[in-house]
């Protein structure tokens, strides 16, 4: 039976994955998935990327493409669907400049599912939903 360090391994996820892409880490960002993940960013005008090649490939082209940026993820609300599964929302908050001297700003909400695997809970998969007009001109990842 999941308990309360089944949740708060699953919030740490979300908070390594924010961690590594405002630290310019794309792997570390994708630590915190699993190698299958579906990575959702239609809502919010970018793409949609699937298995660890195409997620992390995105997260460096991010990480190469910004002179700053920070992600704020709040709101967590878990729900488990058995022992090694879950789904989740949460809210991000995002800012930041391009390398051009565009900026972003992004306020959204993360649906997920989550999976424990060998490695403890990972983020299997993230659909963002713009929660107001997302503004991401000049943004090229």
């Amino acid at each position: 039976m999941p308990n309360a360090d089944d949740r708060a391994e699953i919030i740490q996820a979300t908070y390594v994955y924010a961690r590594g892409l405002d630290r310019f880490d794309p792997k570390e960002a994708l630590s915190a998935y699993t190698d299958d993940a579906v990575w959702d960013a239609t809502g919010v005008g970018l793409d949609r990327y699937e298995g660890r090649d195409q997620v992390l490939a995105f997260f460096e082209r991010d990480a190469g493409s910004m002179s700053e940026q920070f992600h704020v993820m709040t709101n967590h609300v878990v729900e488990f669907d058995d022992d090694d599964r879950a789904h989740g929302t949460n809210y991000v908050l995002a800012e930041g400049r391009t390398t051009g001297g565009a900026s972003i700003r992004a306020a959204a909400y993360n649906v997920d599912t989550y999976r424990r695997t060998a490695d403890g809970w990972k983020i299997a998969s993230r659909v963002i939903t713009p929660l107001t007009t997302p503004q991401m001109e000049g943004f090229e990842a």
